[in-house]
């Protein structure tokens, strides 16, 4: 037999896949030294996609950086050389992805009613949430990892497995993520700190009423706009486009002669600016186009929903009750009587814990759509990968369905609307957690993890991130305001948006359809119609440096010579884009922490300049387009 994650043939006719490290040899795994330092870095990484996830209604992959910052510190400083321990650490930190990802696409919203949110509350929506995405994968777990290794990439865990096979790069690698966490967070401490530049420019567009495009100077979204490339950060900047040079402008001329405050405004459009306009009518539109984007990733994937579905009861069927941890070490998953105990207990607490108002049908709701819905995000993510999974589609549908159960039940009003809401988010980090706690187990199948020790790993996480999360929202609520420019919650908004529209509350209901319509019209020009509805939705001066970002990832990539340079330059810009956005997110943090402990922090930057702040951006790509094409060099000294 060979090892290495190789297929090899044995007496059989089928092909036996063996791991790079083999069952038959242990390593050092789930060690105190691994549990410590993913749990740091699941905090770390769940507060950076907690803030970010509340600035862009985005959230980047964890695994990766968390493989290479693992590999530097248990060799580089401890002297280990295990890499099953960093698995461990990555498949922790991921859980802290996931948590900030669930959370502050649908809790936020509690924010924007000034409904009481206390950390006990968000604590206890998103350890539930993560419990059950982590034992309702259990069972999957042989059927979509094991059987279906052929059929199902799993591309970011795939990516995760060489990125940790080939550990001897990971010093020189890590050193990447830290020069792109000092400077991201240098320049977002020099700006949003102590305000010695604006980190907004914004200008009109001459003789153009109300016509306004704007940048926001952040390491982060630049980071952002690499990672994804310059196809989705384009579409997502005519997003912007639309509504801040053609929707805006044309609200502010049909209206300009309208003395009087036409809904949801209360003033005439005519006294509005750009930003008036924005706040009062674009937010809307936006909301409807999410809304039906959403709702359309999730129709086109309906014939892999199904199709996952009767998969998963042809496996069940086959596997005839023969799901049981083998002695194995490497198929060895957590004992079924505590993932059945685990899912009944969490079912039943969440039905009757008096900190929520779900009662037996949000629970009754949660273990059946939970359990279709981590089905399907599971062997979705293996087919397109975590970051293409239709989470925000599942979650509105789910809003959609128990609100139209609530609402037939007489629960209607706040109440009501927070009990539904209760149960998107449970539901939200459920399918979060669950598709990436698939990445990591294809990673552990594929250098030769225990699962049942990633399972429980991965329960660690969500308990350390999850008791943090709280504390978090809250700093960033006092700090910046939910649902304010500076924190829009795009996808939090949208839950707000719909649960209201269902249980009650007037909504400018044409508004939302001309979203709705916007984005049903973008289908049929086979666009990204959900990216395309986040930029609409999202103010342009978000969507621009996104696009900076992937203009630099575009000349990146078109300047390689071979398809191996250009893997070998978008994995180093990759890792140190990382590092911006950590970086910045971590500051966004901090700072937002001082604004909690009544530190005096400027309203105003000293310098009111459009060039400083546009310079220092610039250079800013500079050094990402540098690092990505001159790496090859850098890395030969």
């Amino acid at each position: 037999m060979k090892a290495g994650g190789e297929k090899v043939s044995d007496n059989s006719k089928q092909t036996k896949f063996v791991p790079y490290v083999p069952s038959s040899k242990s390593l050092p795994e789930m060690t105190i030294t691994a549990i410590i330092l993913g749990i740091i870095l699941a905090i770390v990484f769940g507060a950076a996609n907690a803030y970010l996830g509340l600035r862009i209604g985005l959230t980047v992959s964890a695994s990766i950086p968390a493989a290479v910052i693992s590999m530097a510190i248990l060799r580089g400083l401890f002297r280990r050389n295990s890499i099953l321990e960093n698995n461990i650490v990555q498949t922790m930190t991921t859980a802290g992805e996931a948590v900030g990802a669930g959370a502050v696409f649908t809790i936020p919203a509690l924010f924007l009613w000034d409904v009481p949110v206390s950390q006990g509350l968000i604590i206890f929506i998103v350890l539930t949430g993560g419990f059950l995405g982590v034992f309702m994968m259990v069972p999957l777990r042989h059927l979509l990892i094991v059987r279906e290794h052929e059929t199902l990439p799993y591309p970011e865990g795939t990516a995760c497995a060489e990125v940790l096979k080939s550990g001897e790069e990971g010093g020189s690698n890590a050193k990447l993520i830290g020069i792109g966490l000092l400077v991201g967070a240098l320049v977002k401490t020099l700006g949003d700190g102590f305000k010695l530049f604006k980190t907004e420019v914004e200008t009109g567009i001459a003789n153009f009423k109300n016509a306004v495009v704007g940048l926001d100077t952040l390491p982060a979204l630049l980071g952002v706009g690499y990672i994804i490339g310059p196809r989705v950060a384009g579409e997502m900047l005519g997003g912007g486009l639309l509504a801040w040079i053609v929707l805006v402008p044309t609200i502010s001329f049909f209206g300009a002669a309208n003395g009087t405050p036409i809904f949801p405004a209360d003033v005439p459009i005519g006294e509005l600016d750009a930003w008036g306009i924005w706040d009062n009518y674009i937010r809307y539109i936006g909301a409807g186009a999410v809304a039906v984007g959403g709702l359309i990733t999730l129709v086109k994937t309906l014939p892999t929903l199904f199709n996952s579905a009767a998969a998963t009861l042809r496996g069940v069927r086959a596997n005839k009750g023969q799901m049981k941890p083998a002695p194995i070490r490497t198929e060895m998953d957590m004992p079924t009587k505590y993932v059945v105990i685990g899912t009944l207990v969490t079912i039943l607490i969440i039905a009757f814990a008096p900190i929520t108002d779900v009662g037996l049908i949000g629970a009754i709701a949660i273990a059946i759509f939970g359990f279709l819905f981590v089905s399907v995000a599971s062997r979705i993510v293996g087919i397109v990968g975590s970051s293409s999974s239709p989470v925000s589609g599942m979650t509105i549908a789910t809003l959609l369905i128990v609100t139209l159960v609530y609402k037939a039940t007489g629960f209607t009003g706040m109440e009501g609307m927070v009990a539904a809401l209760t149960v998107a988010a449970i539901i939200c980090t459920a399918l979060a957690v669950a598709g990436d706690v698939s990445q990591d187990l294809k990673t552990g199948y594929i250098v030769g993890g225990t699962p049942w020790k990633q399972q429980v790993a991965m329960m660690i996480g969500v308990v350390a991130s999850g008791l943090v999360i709280g504390f978090i929202l809250i700093l960033m609520d006092n700090a910046y305001t939910m649902g304010s420019a500076d924190l829009p919650a795009p996808k939090a908004a949208l839950m707000k948006i719909l649960a209201e529209g269902v249980l009650g509350g007037d909504l400018p209901w044409n508004l939302i359809f001309i979203g709705a319509a916007i984005a049903a019209t973008l289908e049929f020009f086979g666009l990204n119609t959900l990216v395309v509805a986040v930029g609409i939705y999202l103010p342009v001066h978000v969507s621009s440096p996104i696009m900076i970002g992937g203009f630099v990832r575009y000349f990146v990539d078109r300047s390689a010579k071979s398809a191996e340079e250009r893997k070998e330059r978008a994995d180093r810009g990759t890792l140190y884009a990382s590092g911006l956005i950590a970086g910045e997110s971590l500051v966004g943090v901090i700072i937002a922490i001082m604004i909690y402990f009544g530190v005096n922090i400027r309203d105003t930057a000293i310098s009111p300049s459009n060039l400083i702040p546009f310079l220092i951006f610039l250079a800013l790509a500079g050094t990402l387009w540098y690092i990505s094409v001159r790496g090859k060099k850098l890395h030969a000294k």
